[in-house]
């Protein structure tokens, strides 16, 4: 139907042979996009009369949360250290046991199919669980406190960290490493003289990485009972006590920003 809309230009070459100049896909995308964006609205109920509406309430909160509750402050702290302690264990955990993981899943290394491709199933099944739903089952398991929201970052970070590492992995130069190999020396000695010193600079820049996002996204883990500055969030948003948010959001800004900056400082001097 699309081809009959759009009329086909025909030039000829100078040797005489004749060239059909392809139909432009804008206008199909463009309907495409319109009639998602339509059906998208439908589905989630978007109504711009409230948006415009409720947008006030919005700005009334935002306008609280910028004057924060300075006396607020010695009650962060402890809820503050908890969070970058239970992100510190969890990724620094999570980045050790990436690494044999990612050499199962490496099918240059591995010459099992079978334990290759179930490997790369594993680490993409941990990906596809949300960090929030395993942390509220590990409430479950190991009880209310820091010791949940350890063991989601620590899943989490196995997963993002064990993907990109066995993806560098099987993009290593193999001539060093099939040497040593046949020269007798067993897969892992390989690996450890061969190939790891070759991803060594991006499994450190990809942990410390890990570890920047980790700090933000334990903030949320005590929304389910996994400890941390979560709970206060919840407990400050619960009451409406908006300048206390302010403060809480204000020392975690404060905190990621220090963690980043030193984080990107050490991943520029491994590139």
């Amino acid at each position: 139907m699309y081809a009959k809309l759009l009329p086909t230009k025909k030039l000829t070459l100078p040797n005489g042979k004749v060239v059909v100049e392809k139909r432009p896909m804008t206008p199909l995308i463009i309907v495409l996009l319109l009639g998602f964006s339509y059906w998208s609205i439908q589905i989630t109920g978007f109504d711009l009369e409230m948006l415009i509406t409720r947008i006030g309430q919005f700005l009334v909160i935002i306008q609280e949360m910028l004057s924060p509750t300075w006396v607020y402050i010695p009650h962060i702290w402890k809820p503050l250290l908890d969070t970058i302690k239970m992100s510190l264990l969890g990724s620094l955990l999570g980045a050790i046991s990436a690494l044999p993981l990612a050499m199962l899943a490496a099918s240059n290394i591995t010459r099992s199919t079978w334990v290759s491709s179930t490997t790369k199933f594993v680490l993409s099944l941990l990906r596809t669980l949300p960090t929030l739903i395993v942390a509220l089952i590990a409430t479950y398991i190991f009880g209310l406190g820091t010791m949940a929201g350890t063991v989601a970052i620590y899943l989490f970070t196995i997963a993002y960290v064990g993907k990109l590492l066995y993806e560098q992995i099987e993009n290593v130069n193999m001539d060093a490493y099939e040497a040593m190999h046949s020269m007798g020396l067993t897969t892992i000695q390989s690996f450890r003289y061969a190939i790891f010193p070759q991803i060594l600079p991006n499994y450190f820049s990809t942990s410390l990485f890990c570890f920047e996002g980790n700090v933000r996204y334990a903030a949320i883990l005590g929304y389910v009972g996994a400890g941390g500055i979560g709970l206060l969030l919840d407990e400050s948003l619960g009451w409406r006590n908006y300048s206390n948010v302010g403060m809480i959001l204000l020392m975690l800004v404060v905190v990621v920003y220090l963690i980043e900056s030193i984080s990107e400082h050490y991943r520029k001097k491994l590139k």
